[in-house]
């Protein structure tokens, strides 16, 4: 007789800064009534995995539930599996993080539900070969990876079941491979569909095992499944064939398969995800070839022969692909390391908890939703890299509380920060970091007014996709045509949210950071200018500066430092030589930057000039009443901070958060004329294409006549404040 065993394994997940109506509503209609199911149907095993933002939100809002996990853990109808608390990819982290949330996790699983997990999750199944010593020192002994990775390791699919052990320096792991074509039937397609194709793989001669893993959002949550799932009854449907079938199907959790049965052989895999996620972590220009390649391989049948010899990209390429991961990942490197420090120089731990209340927080911005970008917003979420930034800056603040007390302090470090061969200047104080590039024009990329632990310069430039192509097919501008009857994967749907949305699609060729030197022609106009549209006549926006001192000023918490360019405007299609040097003067206790701008010209000719500094700055949102611009000459006007206008001869004006408590005021010398817009990104969601604030850009400019040998000053000064309400309140 024919039987299979069946490794049924759900993995539940929300992330770090994510909304409570989200958390509240995946928990409605996908993680509470798919465990009520559970519950009615005690012959269906399941592995269970909960990442620990989810679990957090349950114990607050629905601790009841736990009862009731526990429970099914202790009729041996549910496993649970451990993993990184706050759902890292452990290939980017440091050996000591990796190893603390693990530890966390299973500390957690064990005080909650009264069992030790035996088994790892691994966040997005990034696969290094490095992990199975570290998934051994922290006491687990199995994880679960897509079927995609044997494939690439050469084993051909009639061998893909059961186990497989690897190692590394003698630390072995056992691996699960998960089966893809089973991630796309469940639950797609008729319960029937799946039975059959169980019933294909299921053996006379030997006991196999298949795994289905994947995520629980599957069952509620991705669009029209919470209709099909249980309001039409997939999922009791499905409970009832599997129970119907127990004779050829058993069920089991992946631990008693472990103790029960052999692996199937030693295995070595290359370092991969599964097969999206690395055709997403590729370049954008790679995607486009890469998906060609694969409908060519279609055409000449021959996709399915030779898919095990194609693999796309590599997880940790992402912090390539999106300089705003890399900023983020080595802040959060930068972070841990000073944690580390900071353990190893205290003599007394103190007992109040703020060890582990900064190692909480460091772990929190490791989570890795906000890092990468494929089928879900990922990066392009602007509050996914707030919380990101937040919770790193509050570890940095016990930090620094522990090591300065309440006292005024600044301090700066010139070193390789973003790890590509430069030197970047990092300025840290009580209430500022300002992180600079002095290779990148000489700007600023962190802004944080650590007060409320907000990145103000957390912005996100525009960059093509590879998806972006879609738009420009007449037969995908329009949203499919709903399907009545069942789902459709969200891997096979391709929705637009806003009409003409294709000619939303604008690439930048800097990265929008701030305090950016501009040369534009004197027709240039605001509209060409946020488009990216436009004849830049200097070589200053991202070529290098220099640093020409940098001095610190500890008694009065003032860090003075200059950056130098000599480079050229173009005028009458000659290159006229020019000379910038702007001088920068942070004080940290009143919470400003002073830059002033000296502009030579250096050539035998008189020049014409448009000069201007570029800020992109956020509070956000982009049509809120709690956060918007304001101009002191006309306090009752408040702009959205997506309004897109142009202003002539201002003196002063701010921005205004009132929600978190906090402002930010500039000041011009001489009066600047003002480019406003939006920064607005065309990313895809699982509910499709959308327009995403990603924050608002400041052109201050002046027109201006610059003799030969002549020197022309210009200065801004950025200042923040904390206020309660409407009353700025310094601190």
């Amino acid at each position: 007789m024919k039987k299979i065993h069946f490794l049924f394994t759900i993995h539940n997940h929300q992330p770090v800064g994510n909304f409570n109506h989200i958390f509240r509503q995946a928990f409605s209609q996908a993680y509470k009534p798919f465990l009520s199911l559970l519950e009615k149907y005690p012959l269906i095993k399941t592995t269970l995995h909960y990442s620990g933002p989810l679990l957090e939100w349950m114990e607050t809002e629905e601790p009841d539930l736990f009862a009731r996990i526990q429970a099914l853990v202790e009729k041996n109808q549910v496993e649970i599996l451990g993993g990184g608390f706050y759902e890292p990819i452990f290939s980017v982290l440091r050996e000591p993080d990796v190893l603390g949330q693990l530890n966390m996790m299973s500390g957690f699983i064990k005080q909650k539900f009264k069992t030790i997990p035996k088994g790892c999750w691994l966040p997005e199944r990034v696969w290094d070969p490095v992990l199975p010593r570290l998934i051994s020192a922290g006491n687990l002994s199995y994880t679960l990876l897509d079927s995609t990775l044997f494939l690439q390791a050469g084993l051909p699919p009639e061998q893909i079941h059961g186990y497989y052990v690897t190692e590394r320096e003698g630390h072995t792991t056992a691996l699960f491979p998960i089966n893809m074509k089973l991630r796309y039937l469940i639950p797609f397609e008729q319960p029937h569909t799946t039975i059959e194709y169980l019933r294909y793989l299921a053996s006379d001669e030997q006991e196999i095992a298949v795994t289905y893993a994947d995520d629980g959002e599957k069952f509620g949550i991705w669009p029209d499944t919470y209709a099909w799932v249980y309001e039409q009854g997939w999922l009791e449907a499905f409970f009832k064939e599997l129970e119907k079938n127990k004779h050829m199907i058993h069920m089991m959790t992946c631990s008693e398969y472990l103790k029960t049965h052999s692996p199937e052989g030693l295995l070595y895999l290359p370092t991969l995800a599964y097969e999206e996620m690395m055709e997403w972590a590729l370049p954008a220009e790679a995607v486009t070839r890469y998906e060609d390649m694969l409908q060519n391989l279609q055409h000449l049948q021959l996709k399915d022969k030779y898919s095990s010899f194609i693999k796309g990209g590599y997880w940790n390429n992402f912090l390539a692909k999106y300089p705003e991961s890399n900023h983020m990942h080595k802040k959060m490197l930068l972070i841990s390391e000073r944690f580390e420090a900071w353990l190893a120089s205290i003599r007394q731990p103190p007992t109040n908890g703020t060890i582990e209340t900064a190692r909480r927080e460091l772990y929190k911005g490791q989570c890795n939703c906000a890092y990468w970008h494929g089928l879900f917003g990922g990066i392009y979420l602007n509050y996914l890299r707030h919380a990101v930034y937040e919770h790193l800056i509050q570890a940095e603040k016990i930090i620094d509380t522990s090591m300065h007390a309440d006292n005024p302090w600044i301090e700066y470090k010139v070193f390789d920060f973003k790890k590509d061969r430069s030197q970047d200047i990092l300025i840290s104080g009580k209430n500022l970091n300002a992180y600079f590039s002095p290779r990148d024009g000489g700007s600023l990329f962190e802004l944080d007014f650590k007060p409320c632990s907000f990145n103000i310069a957390n912005t996100l430039t525009r960059k093509m996709e590879g998806y972006h192509r879609r738009l420009k097919l007449e037969h995908e501008k329009n949203s499919l045509q709903q399907n009545n009857h069942q789902p459709v994967s969200i891997h096979d749907m391709t929705k637009v949210k806003e009409a003409g949305l294709q000619n939303r699609l604008i690439y930048d060729w800097y990265q929008r950071y701030s305090y950016i030197d501009h040369f534009v022609d004197e027709h240039t106009t605001s509209d060409a200018f946020s488009m990216s549209r436009y004849s830049e006549l200097g070589d200053f926006v991202n070529r290098p500066y220099s640093l020409k001192k940098i001095e610190q000023n500890s008694s009065r918490d003032i860090v003075t430092f200059v950056l130098a360019r000599k480079g050229f405007v173009l005028q009458n299609h000659q290159e006229a030589p020019i000379y910038i040097e702007k001088n920068f003067h942070i004080n940290d206790s009143l919470m400003e930057i002073r830059t002033s701008y000296n502009i030579v010209n250096c050539g035998p000719t008189d020049l014409e000039l448009c000069f201007g500094v570029e800020f992109n700055l956020t509070l956000l949102a982009d049509e809120d009443q709690f956060r918007y611009f304001y101009f002191p000459e006309n306090s009752s006007k408040k702009l959205f901070m997506n309004t897109k206008r142009d202003f002539m001869d201002v003196a002063s004006f701010g921005m205004k958060d009132t929600w978190n408590g906090f402002g930010v005021s500039f000041s011009m010398e001489p009066n600047a004329n003002i480019w406003m817009f939006p920064i607005e990104t065309v990313s895809q969601s699982e509910e499709g294409l959308e327009r995403t604030y990603q924050g608002s850009t400041l052109l201050l400019h002046w027109k201006t006549r610059l003799a030969q040998g002549q020197e022309q000053k210009r200065s801004i000064k950025l200042c923040l404040q904390k206020f309660i309400g409407e009353n700025e309140k310094k601190i």
